[in-house]
C-alpha cells in the first residue's frame, strides 16, 4: 500500500521554528523527486521547495529562502522541512509530494504560527 505520511505540524509562535517529516512507504521512494508544498487558508496552493532523488538538486521558493531547508534521508524513506523564523503567513497545510509517475500525495498536515 502506497503512503505518504506528513507530521510534526502543529502551532507555533511568530520566529519559532518547525520540523515536518514526510515518511514514503509502498513505492520505490529513491526514485522520485519530492516536493513540499502548501496551503493557506483562501489561497491557491503554492511550491515551497523541492529537493531532487538524490539529494543533490535542491529549489525553495523566494519566499522561504533563507528560512526552511529541505532535506531527505533515502535509508529511511523520509524527506524533512526544516522551518525557522517562522511568520503568520506561513500558516497553511503542508503536503509533501513525490514527482514521479504516478505522482504520490500525503494527506497535510497543518502548521499554524501565531503572533
Amino acid at each position: 500500500q502506497v503512503q505518504l505520511v506528513e507530521s510534526g505540524g502543529g502551532l507555533v509562535h511568530s520566529g519559532g521554528s518547525l520540523r515536518l517529516s514526510c515518511a514514503a512507504s509502498g513505492f520505490t521512494f529513491n526514485n522520485y523527486a519530492v516536493r513540499w508544498h502548501r496551503q493557506g487558508p483562501g489561497k491557491e496552493r503554492e511550491l515551497v521547495a523541492t529537493i531532487s532523488a538524490s539529494g543533490t538538486y535542491i529549489y525553495y521558493a523566494d519566499f522561504v529562502k533563507g528560512r526552511f531547508t529541505i532535506s531527505r534521508d533515502n535509508a529511511k524513506n523520509t524527506v524533512y522541512l526544516q522551518m525557522s523564523s517562522l511568520k503568520p503567513e506561513d500558516t497553511a497545510v503542508y503536503y509533501c509530494n513525490a514527482k514521479g509517475e504516478p505522482d504520490y500525495w500525503g494527506q497535510g498536515t497543518q502548521v499554524t504560527v501565531s503572533l
